[in-house]
């Protein structure tokens, strides 16, 4: 079975779940063949926001309950590394990405220590953009995390499709979904997107330009109002754009 295909065949589990609760649970069936076996979704309080009302922040969680409560306690959210990374690159990357990225100073060496004596000591994040424009946070995470890059972008658009999926099933269960007009070009370029292939490699395959493709790729983008492919593509097959 070829990578894409094993993707679509989680992605169909994960649309077969009813609840949101139950969708958490299926992608932590998924990613824990990988070493991630918690995951936390949330959008960033302010700086300051009361530890009382930090957990109002919190959408979907599957987090150690006493490294929660740590979390909140001590205000771990304005030191953390993995979300300050967050906020400046929107593509999925590796919690040690982040460690190695920034200043650890000892705030933040505090939190990475702290989420290893959790036994999290490594993990993978992204942010997600909910139905109504928030930007939230996500992150999943374990203490054996073994990803290759191809394993990377299967769980990184298996995560994304899930945690939509999850949020979707929690907030937005009495709404519809607003129709999305996709050109073919546009579907054609996420079509191939998904399954890995860079915009000059795009540009190869439909003969259009680099410049084309990524084109095709930005309005699609906006039109799915995605903060990156990789949620693009997630919010594509999650409509029935690719299959």
């Amino acid at each position: 079975m070829g990578q894409f295909d094993r993707t679509l065949e989680y992605i169909d589990q994960l649309q077969h779940a009813g609840t949101a609760a139950a969708v958490c649970e299926k992608l932590l069936g998924i990613t824990s063949d990988f070493g991630l076996t918690a995951l936390m979704a949330g959008t960033v309080p302010q700086p300051g926001t009361p530890t009382g009302q930090q957990k109002e922040h919190v959408l979907l969680c599957d987090w150690p309950v006493e490294w929660l409560e740590r979390y909140v306690a001590r205000n771990y959210v304005d030191h953390d590394p993995v979300v300050s990374h967050m906020k400046q690159l929107q593509a999925p990357f590796q919690w040690r990405e982040a460690a190695q990225g920034v200043r650890i100073d000892k705030s933040s060496g505090e939190v990475m220590g702290d989420a290893g004596a959790f036994k999290l000591r490594d993990g993978l994040a992204f942010p997600l953009i909910t139905l109504d424009g928030q930007i939230v946070m996500v992150s999943l995470g374990g203490e054996a995390v073994q990803l290759s890059a191809a394993e990377f972008g299967l769980v990184s658009l298996v995560s994304t499709y899930a945690v939509g999926r999850a949020m979707q099933l929690h907030t937005m269960a009495t709404k519809t979904i607003d129709h999305i007009e996709l050109t073919p070009r546009e579907r054609e370029c996420l079509q191939w997107a998904a399954v890995g292939k860079s915009e000059w490699e795009i540009s190869q395959i439909l003969g259009i330009s680099e410049h084309t493709s990524e084109k095709h790729l930005l309005n699609a983008k906006s039109k799915l109002g995605a903060v990156n492919r990789v949620q693009a593509v997630a919010e594509a097959i999650r409509r029935g754009y690719i299959s």
